[in-house]
């Protein structure tokens, strides 16, 4: 159950400064508590809780206070309960009412308040302080003409990228050994069920030291790989059917290990297809046991041409505003998020965008038509040969792409400040919500960065305008 509080959200004044005490007004926590609006946001989250019944939950502001601190300065579960017991400003954000020596919370609680505050109450969350926030800055408006609902007006920046998570590098050998580590497990787990004098013979210390001998090489031929693969597959395979065996005489294992045997049974199909075929692709590829929703997804970066984790689409508008377009384990062209996402710019702000600045993926034939339609200007040359004097074409070209720089920005922040560059939840759900919250953080810690702003002259023309802000708290004193 959740009790609701009717009552005002705590303000700076009602925190009660003990032992002396005298806090900041101008720290970065104590302006940001003030820009949530916890009230509306407390009331999405009591539709998660359908029941009266049972102990009371956490209170929002608690429980989404503490995940916000722990994404900001990256803290384990652990590390974040010590801290907000020894910083005051902490436990003036997530709404204490003195300062307390102790945390209102253990670590163990924050797995339950991952699963509370999913994605999707997230996005409203992130919707619901992106409607309240205010701009940056004011531009002269002498000249600003008001346009009606017909004219396209604002620009919308489109990309993609990939937030991977925290497992073991899965090469092929490596995944089978576990497989197979796995499975003896369950099966001296099953053995110890019935009254039988001798196990199964499953050969594990020969597998143990066939898989050390290579794992310790310095040069694995494919020769070798292939070998050792084969006898995994046919250790894989004898494990499986001595599993079997135990469960219709009528063996049971846990819900855990259930779970991961059929993650095994699904590996080992798809790694005796790519053996039987001689290749390394196969559909909805498995990467880990543990986390068996994780799917590759190629980036073609040099650093990086293949991340494990999840892709998602953000977009950002002309008030530095970002929204997730699309979260999705399995890979995705982008060219198909185009549409929906210029669909949902107008349902928001009533227009469509003039300018739509995405990279070459996006830029399709129909994408180009659905723009040519509505009216929007799509970043890139068009197809075809370019013109001799395309002076002008240049100019606006090479300040589209500058102008787009500020999604790259803010996937660097978000991904070095904000915990987006390693995920390192289990659950899917959980994983999804994490992506979800650091989109959320990054915008309330990130409108200091390069944001343009476009105005409107009379004459239909328009001019770009930037401003690069050090300090959180100069952009909303």
């Amino acid at each position: 159950m959740y009790k609701f509080t009717t009552s005002h959200q705590i303000t700076f004044n009602d925190f009660n400064q003990s032992c002396g005490m005298e806090l900041s007004l101008d720290n970065d926590w104590c302006v940001l508590a003030d820009r949530i609006d916890w009230v509306a946001a407390e009331k999405q989250y009591k539709q998660n809780f359908p029941s009266s019944k049972g102990h009371p939950a956490v209170p929002l502001r608690q429980a989404l206070g503490a995940l916000i601190i722990q994404k900001r300065m990256r803290l384990s579960d652990r590390a974040l309960v010590k801290s907000i017991a020894e910083n005051p400003y902490y436990q003036y954000f997530i709404g204490l009412q003195s300062f307390s020596k102790k945390c209102p919370f253990t670590a163990t609680t924050l797995v339950g308040f991952r699963k509370r505050i999913d994605l999707e109450l997230l996005v409203k969350l992130n919707e619901t302080f992106l409607s309240m926030a205010e701009t940056t800055r004011e531009h002269k408006t002498k000249k600003a003409k008001k346009f009606s609902d017909a004219c396209n007006i604002g620009t919308m920046i489109l990309d993609a990228t990939c937030s991977p998570s925290s497992i073991r590098y899965p090469q092929d050998f490596s995944l089978l050994n576990e497989a197979r580590e796995k499975t003896d497990a369950m099966i001296d787990d099953l053995h110890a069920q019935f009254n039988e004098s001798r196990r199964p013979r499953t050969y594990r210390r020969v597998m143990r030291a066939a898989y050390l001998s290579m794992a310790k090489s310095k040069k694995r031929s494919s020769k070798k790989i292939r070998a050792l693969i084969r006898k995994q597959l046919c250790s894989l395979k004898r494990n499986l059917d001595f599993v079997c065996a135990y469960l219709a005489k009528g063996g049971k294992l846990r819900q855990k290990s259930m779970a991961n045997l059929e993650t095994i049974s699904a590996l080992y199909c798809q790694q005796k297809q790519m053996f039987d075929n001689k290749t390394h692709r196969v559909a909805d590829r498995i990467v880990s046991i543990s986390q068996p929703y994780i799917r590759p997804i190629v980036r073609g970066k040099v650093k990086a041409p293949v991340e494990f984790g999840a892709k998602y689409d953000v977009s950002i508008d002309e008030k530095g505003h970002a929204r997730l377009e699309k979260l999705s384990f399995n890979p995705y062209n982008e060219c198909s998020v185009f549409r929906d996402a210029v669909e949902r710019y107008k349902d928001r702000t009533g227009h469509y965008p003039q300018r739509a600045l995405v990279d070459k993926i996006y830029r399709t034939r129909e994408n180009r038509e659905f723009c040519k339609v509505n009216g929007i200007q799509m970043s890139g040359r068009a197809p075809g040969r370019p013109a001799k004097d395309d002076v002008e074409e240049r100019k606006v070209e090479h300040k589209n792409d500058v102008d787009r720089n500020e999604i790259e920005r803010f996937f660097s922040r978000e991904k070095r400040t904000c915990g987006a560059a390693l995920i390192t939840t289990k659950l899917s759900e959980t994983t999804l919500g994490s992506i979800a919250l650091s989109v959320l953080v990054a915008n309330l810690f990130g409108i200091p960065i390069g944001i343009f702003f476009v105005v409107y002259f009379s004459d239909g023309t328009e001019s770009s305008q930037k401003y690069h802000f050090c300090r959180f708290s100069d952009t909303i004193a």
